[in-house]
């Protein structure tokens, strides 16, 4: 017997009933939601577990969903995100025009400290990777583009983006003398690193930048002077990494 929407639970993590969309737009939001890095396949009885939809709607929506292609469907019955979604992730990634300066910053950042660096925006209450530039070191903290992250799961470029978005963290004070959050084995064992915020040329939060690595290599000196390297080569594509002084959203 099906369980009725009202007593589903979710697929994976043991999270309170939810009560299933109403909209035909908020069903299908809801499917593609319930993927995440360690959930690329689901299964229908999984997906309706996530939703709270029952089968038959679950059917209908992801028959339209596989025929735009942004969902795919395996000869086993399992789902996946489909091709459509690379292509919109990639149209969001070109109207995010600072790219095409942010990635040379990290690469010389990356060059310089041979750390792997990345750039976080908020998302909610996610962290999401834009851009990257992964360390050479055989042994390294390796991070994907798209990559998602809770806030509240540590992290120094999480206490950054909370900080400058109005959110609250033990680190604000630290951020608003220092200019930049540090952390150590924070949210991963033996891996620390240091977050600075970056700003246009208007004075606009955009996101974080943080260097990445193994907590041996990343004394306090070490971190200080990822910091400076940052900002320099922040400041020669454009950026700030310093609230302008009448900066009033946040730390």
């Amino acid at each position: 017997m099906t369980a009725s929407p009202s007593k589903t639970r979710s697929a994976t993590d043991g999270s309170p009933p939810r009560t299933p969309p109403s909209g035909v737009l908020e069903r299908g939001l809801s499917i593609l939601e319930c993927f995440s890095e360690d959930r690329l396949k689901l299964q229908l009885r999984e997906l309706a577990e996530c939703t709270g939809l029952d089968k038959a709607t679950l059917l209908r929506l992801l028959g339209v969903l596989v025929r735009a292609r942004m969902v795919h469907r395996f000869d086993n019955g399992a789902y996946s995100p489909g091709p459509a979604l690379l292509h919109l992730g990639m149209l969001y990634r070109r109207t995010f025009d600072v790219g095409s300066r942010l990635q040379p910053a990290l690469q010389e950042v990356m060059r310089q400290t041979g750390e792997t660096v990345a750039f976080y925006i908020r998302d909610g209450d996610e962290r999401v990777c834009l851009y990257r530039e992964n360390s050479h070191n055989e042994v390294r903290h390796h991070v994907e583009v798209g990559a998602r992250i809770q806030l509240v799961a540590g992290g120094s470029s999480s206490h950054v983006l909370r900080a400058f978005t109005g959110g609250s963290t033990p680190q604000a004070q630290a951020i608003a003398r220092d200019g930049f959050a540090i952390t150590r084995e924070e949210r991963v064992p033996q891996i620390a690193s240091v977050a600075l915020p970056v700003f246009d040329g208007d004075g606009v939060f955009l996101g974080a930048l943080v260097v990445i690595g193994i907590a041996p290599r990343q004394s306090a000196a070490a971190q200080r002077k990822a910091v400076e390297i940052a900002r320099r080569a922040l400041a020669a594509q454009g950026f700030a990494a310093r609230p302008p002084r009448d900066w009033t959203g946040g730390a």
